[in-house]
């Protein structure tokens, strides 16, 4: 399915749209690329998720969530695109809007957990240790992998 830039709006998701976030990111789920987040979780933090959304049709084809960890620290989680929309520049435009939400919320810092290191180094993120994360990053979500404690994704950073 060809798709423009044109024809994707980014915008905040309702309530409504958890059915089909659920359904867009089951895949990266059950491959344990994106850890898994309940209907009550994702209802609960709605107000960090950013959808691109097919504007004719209002397809939801991919997500982005932007998760204040402090007054200096954002995250950038469970980023997922369409497989059949990929390589569209859509991650990337999610991405830079949740970057752009950050910087006017006055965080400082915005991180990620990836298998994707290269996309977000194109993106500005630097990659950082994993031994400084905030802790309670690990506990509060790490722990829900199954892939805990032998992670083999990078951590980045991006300063804003």
């Amino acid at each position: 399915m060809p798709v423009s830039n044109e024809s994707i709006e980014y915008i905040k998701p309702v309530l409504q749209d958890i059915p089909n976030m659920q359904k867009l990111v089951k895949k990266e789920v059950e491959e344990g690329i994106i850890l898994p987040r309940s209907d009550d979780e994702v209802a609960t933090n709605i107000r960090s998720y950013i959808i691109a959304r097919l504007k004719e049709s209002k397809e939801i084809v991919g997500y982005v969530a932007l998760h204040i960890h402090s007054q200096r620290l954002a995250e950038i989680r469970s980023l997922v695109v369409d497989a059949k929309c990929r390589n569209r520049a859509i991650g990337s435009n999610l991405v830079e809007c949740a970057v752009e939400e950050g910087r006017k919320l006055g965080v400082e810092e915005v991180l990620t957990l990836t298998y994707m290191g290269s996309f977000f180094q194109k993106l500005g993120f630097v990659e950082i240790p994993k031994e400084t994360i905030p802790e309670h990053k690990i506990w509060a979500d790490c722990i829900k992998c199954k892939y805990f404690p032998v992670c083999n994704e990078i951590s980045l950073v991006k300063k804003l």
